[in-house]
């Protein structure tokens, strides 16, 4: 399997649910279902066909976070001398040449996407089209609504 990328922060989410489902959610669901079985029959017990049913979801979620840390290859871009390049891990900003708008995108793996807090996956059209440019260079990237011209205003290293 391939490598994932992820920042530092990205890292650190990750590895935090991962404690909390292991050390808080997964002892609290195996409480419940022992509660639940000390109520009596299973087969019309909904608490206990509940909380098995939660159990699964958070065992599913232990194996896939261990599989994405696993795989995970953080980038601090903090370390990474200053070029005025964009690459994974950055900060952007970059004004759309029509409009004049002006948004700051961190380029972050898929995992951490976020557009809402301004967090753009690495593979996302916009992320592809600004990897590799420098500051003060004009894209045009393909996006669902057509073609948009973006000139990068500063890359910067947080």
């Amino acid at each position: 399997m391939s490598r994932v990328p992820m920042t530092v922060g990205g890292e650190k989410a990750l590895r935090e649910e991962h404690v909390r489902l292991k050390t808080s959610d997964r002892p609290r669901v195996i409480q419940a279902i022992a509660d639940a079985r000390e109520h009596g029959d299973l087969k019309e017990n909904a608490e206990y066909h509940a909380a098995r049913e939660e159990q699964g979801f958070i065992e599913g979620r232990i194996q896939e976070l261990e599989s994405k840390l696993s795989l995970s290859q953080v980038i601090d871009v903090t370390l990474i001398p200053r070029s005025g390049k964009v690459f994974f891990g950055t900060t952007v900003v970059i004004i759309n040449c029509d409009t004049d708008e002006t948004v700051r995108y961190q380029i972050v793996g898929d995992d951490e996407a976020n557009i809402k807090i301004g967090k753009l996956s690495v593979n996302s059209p916009i992320a592809r089209g600004l990897i590799g440019k420098s500051e003060g260079d004009v894209v045009s990237i393909q996006t669902p609504k057509g073609t948009v011209e973006y000139e990068i205003e500063e890359v910067l290293h947080l």
